[in-house]
């Protein structure tokens, strides 16, 4: 129930909030509440995943694209990610999820979100998503930002995303997947 009700929040406020532009960073405010402790009061781990989908929804929402892509019948999905933690986020701790896009291939779009409180980042998180069709098949990045309106080229992935997607290509061919 705790992420429905920030689910609605999300849903019925974003719209009022500053918009960003599709490779802009968006900054979605958050707080810890009881219901996201684990034993040893602190956030709980899975917990920073599942406000990471909440804060992508801020993302498309504000940066007026959450509609068109609805229209299409598509939906994003999470490919992959990863996350490391540098500090703990402890109850009540107001904290900011800012997400932006990164880059994107001929498949996924790659996005970063940083935990950031009181000016420190707390945990980074990278996504590899994509999107899906609901008649079946995948929806291309490019096929994406046509939709969108927007003739933008990749940005070259940074050092630290080409490095993540090494590994995890590797990872998953010697996992069969």
């Amino acid at each position: 129930m705790n992420l429905f009700f920030r689910l609605f929040y999300i849903l019925l406020f974003s719209r009022s909030r500053k918009p960003v532009q599709i490779m802009e960073e968006c900054a979605t405010p958050f707080r810890v509440w009881p219901t996201d402790l684990d034993v040893l009061r602190h956030m709980n781990n899975g917990v920073y995943f599942s406000l990471q989908d909440l804060a992508r929804t801020d993302y498309m929402i504000r940066a007026q694209a959450a509609k068109k892509i609805a229209e299409q019948g598509w939906y994003p999905v999470v490919a992959s990610e990863m996350i490391r933690f540098r500090r703990s986020l402890k109850l009540f701790q107001k904290f900011e999820l800012c997400t932006r896009l990164i880059s994107w291939d001929e498949k996924y779009l790659y996005l970063e979100h940083k935990f950031v409180s009181r000016g420190e980042v707390i945990a980074l998180g990278m996504i590899r998503a994509r999107f899906l069709s609901k008649t079946g098949g995948t929806v291309s990045p490019q096929d994406l930002l046509n939709v969108l309106n927007l003739s933008l080229q990749a940005p070259p992935f940074p050092e630290h995303l080409a490095s993540w997607i090494s590994a995890d290509q590797t990872h998953s061919k010697s996992l069969g997947l």
